[in-house]
């Protein structure tokens, strides 16, 4: 049976209105770095956990990080790019929640206008833990590898340290969108390769004309973010994030995906190759049937 957003949304809040008991304690979730999507959307969610159950972030490296941290115990939740997650033997998920867009970004007067001209310059492949470390290895750039914080990289970029930066995060990333002076290159080349070797994890998308200042769109490549955890949370703890992610779906919407995505049952549920919770699976067979 085909189940439309709005109904869903109408059923879920039916259902809480009827009273479900919240579990108490406190989870902790692995987020990112400031200015960063996963930083934003942890900082969200945290806002929004019910009283009986608080929902602390962690601010982190990213998606490698954040999978650490799951490792050894110091964070409940993480959320993760697809393309990492399949990295983590065991790990379970409690819904997949937007997608990230890699951006490839150098100076608008820059000499630079594909990948190759970029060949043996210094670029920051992201942070150390973070998925645009793993994509960048994975693009293979032929660059001289940096690895900056989003803030530093930008600060680089704008001093001549480094020839480009190279982020995954949604669109606009307000730490981009304040620099002036930038633009994007073209990602889209590296596609079928990636397909080729890491499957369909990896997505073609365009980042729209108006971002960044780009008169153009600019085709480059999406991943998929998970909320994950370990198997041994609590089915009580997955069912209650599960409630909150669609419950609170018009409000867990960062400012740099607003007006591109949204959170309905539909991208909740396909998570991929990482199974979902069987809490989190219950609960969204209780909410929809």
């Amino acid at each position: 049976m085909s189940v439309t957003r709005r109904t869903f949304l109408a059923g879920t809040l039916a259902l809480t209105a009827c009273g479900v008991s919240e579990p108490s304690g406190t989870l902790r979730i692995a987020g990112g770095e400031p200015g960063g999507f996963y930083n934003d959307f942890a900082t969200l969610i945290s806002r929004l956990s019910p009283g009986s159950l608080t929902i602390t972030p962690v601010q982190t490296g990213g998606s490698a990080d954040n999978l650490r941290h799951l490792r050894e115990g110091t964070a409940d939740l993480g959320l993760t790019l697809s393309d990492s997650a399949h990295l983590e033997p065991g790990l379970v998920a409690l819904g997949r929640v937007y997608e990230n867009y890699l951006q490839l970004v150098v100076l608008r007067n820059a000499p630079y206008w594909s990948v190759a001209d970029l060949a043996g310059k210094p670029v920051s492949l992201g942070a150390a833990g973070s998925g645009a470390a793993l994509q960048g290895s994975r693009l293979a750039m032929g660059v001289r590898e940096e690895h900056y914080p989003l803030r530093n990289a930008v600060e680089a970029l704008k001093t001549g340290e480094i020839a480009a930066l190279l982020w995954s995060g949604g669109v606009p990333t307000p730490e981009l969108d304040k620099a002036s002076g930038i633009r994007l290159l073209p990602l889209d080349g590296f596609l079928p390769k990636l397909r080729q070797e890491f499957g369909k994890v990896y997505e073609r998308v365009e980042i729209r004309a108006g971002v960044y200042g780009s008169p153009a769109d600019i085709p480059t490549i999406g991943t998929p973010n998970l909320m994950v955890c370990r198997p041994e949370l609590g089915g009580e703890y997955a069912s209650a994030v599960v409630r909150l992610l669609v419950g609170r779906a018009a409000e867990l919407v960062p400012q740099q995906a607003l007006g591109t995505q949204y959170l309905d049952v539909r991208s909740l549920i396909d998570t991929g190759k990482v199974p979902l919770h069987p809490g989190a699976a219950a609960e969204y067979r209780r909410l929809h049937g």
